[in-house]
């Protein structure tokens, strides 16, 4: 199964997460599809063990989480995840498809919400908080190092910048006004409205 799991990752990071099939999977593994098929009953059942897979590398203690207190254990938390899944930026693609069900991600999940849930959130606050940070997280994972990027995370930095610089101070007044500050590397913008979240989180709970 491990074998199988991690063939299928390297498919996907390799040739994107629609080069994914039973049949693609088979030939890679010198197999036949029939013994694919022992293990997962379709693809969509294949596809949640990749996801998992990937939530595997997010290594974190609930117990020190906690230590943290909630704000430090979900800051944490994003910029782990952020970096397992910007390093398989085609296969976090497929958590688009379906929630994240597997035992690592449900270990993650409950280590969060527990953390939410001990330092006061309402449970419905606590649900929402956890997955919105997850759904952040996944939207930049998925841009790093895209098609056209540098490598880096970010869209041609040197080409963007002078374009900024270029626009019609008539009609993009604004703009060149912060040219000098754009474009913004996409870890800078992560961590920039990680805190703009954590902040709208604690006004939350200090409403409650």
């Amino acid at each position: 199964m491990e074998r199988i799991v991690a063939t299928a990752l390297q498919i996907v990071d390799e040739e994107g997460a629609d080069a994914l099939s039973m049949r693609t999977l088979a030939q890679r593994l010198g197999s036949g599809t029939a013994t694919l098929y022992r293990h997962f009953d379709n693809r969509a059942a294949l596809v949640a063990h990749v996801v998992d897979r990937m939530f595997g590398a997010v290594q974190l203690d609930g117990d020190e989480l906690l230590a943290l207190g909630w704000e430090q254990a979900l800051r944490t938390v994003a910029h782990t995840m952020f970096e397992a899944l910007a390093g398989h930026r085609n296969a976090a693609r497929l958590m688009v498809e379906r929630v994240p069900l597997g035992p690592n991600a449900m270990a993650l999940r409950e280590h969060c919400v527990a953390v939410l849930l001990g330092s006061g959130f309402p449970q419905r606050v606590a649900a929402h908080a956890y997955a919105t940070l997850a759904r952040y997280v996944l939207g930049f994972a998925v841009q790093v190092d895209g098609p056209g990027q540098d490598g880096t995370g970010r869209l041609g930095d040197a080409d963007l910048s002078a374009a900024f610089h270029a626009v019609d101070p008539d009609l993009f007044p604004a703009t060149l006004a912060v040219a000098g500050s754009m474009p913004v590397p996409i870890e800078d913008e992560f961590s920039f409205g990680l805190d703009l979240l954590l902040s709208g989180l604690a006004r939350l709970r200090d409403d409650v």
